[in-house]
């Protein structure tokens, strides 16, 4: 008779669940076997079988979370149609992910790499996750507006992912700053929709101005 994987599986997903739930309530400083599997409510050697190490499991918690997160977030990037709605959308999805838990594993995660060597990959293919979305959006929205060929939509894809992690990280030290941060980065986007509503003849000046301004690089 097969074994039934099912509970295998269960066991690994409250592993999983339960080191993103450790990572946000005790940071990954105090992240560790006895730790997670407390808060999984499993024997911490099923920690080993299933995944090797603790930095093997951290790897797996982040991919695992930031697929969740961004699967569930996937309908409202497809539906964005301008710049100004997706830093909009990036804070609201910072608030909402922020209040049930789910940003600072990431951020954790990311901290962590420099000392764990298992972690700079696994964030990375987290934080590629995310920079998929925005590039996808990016290349919808940028083309009709005045700066679309002047822009890298990979590159500011990944910036605006790293910004709102940093964001993360920075509000534990200064909450008004990070806030003010996410003002910021509306604001642009309001700039950003302002000077897209210009007539067509501003919209050629602001290309020209762009134009020499890129020649004198």
């Amino acid at each position: 008779m097969t074994p039934d994987p099912k509970p295998a599986q269960d066991t690994r997903t409250r592993l999983l669940e339960g080191t993103l739930r450790t990572l946000a309530e005790q940071g990954i400083a105090r992240t560790s076997a006895r730790t997670v599997a407390a808060a999984a409510g499993v024997n911490q050697a099923l920690v080993f079988y299933h995944f090797g190490s603790v930095d093997l499991l951290l790897a797996a918690a982040c991919r695992y979370g930031a697929e969740r997160t961004v699967a569930r977030h996937r309908p409202r990037f497809a539906a964005v149609t301008s710049l100004a709605e997706l830093l909009a959308l990036g804070r609201e999805i910072h608030h909402r992910e922020r209040a049930g838990g789910r940003v600072a594993p990431l951020g954790q995660l990311l901290a962590g790499a420099r000392t764990h060597a298992a972690l700079g990959p696994a964030g990375a293919a987290a934080l590629d996750l995310w920079v998929t979305e925005i590039e996808k959006v990016l290349d919808r929205v940028l083309p009709g507006t005045p700066f679309g060929e002047f822009t890298d939509p990979p590159g500011l894809a990944r910036a605006m992912a790293a910004a709102f992690v940093g964001i993360e990280l920075y509000e534990g030290a200064d909450a008004p700053g990070a806030s003010a941060a996410l003002n910021a980065l509306e604001h642009l986007g309001a700039l950003f929709a302002a000077l897209g509503e210009l007539d067509p003849a501003a919209r050629r000046a602001i290309r020209r101005h762009l134009r020499r301004a890129c020649a004198r690089r």
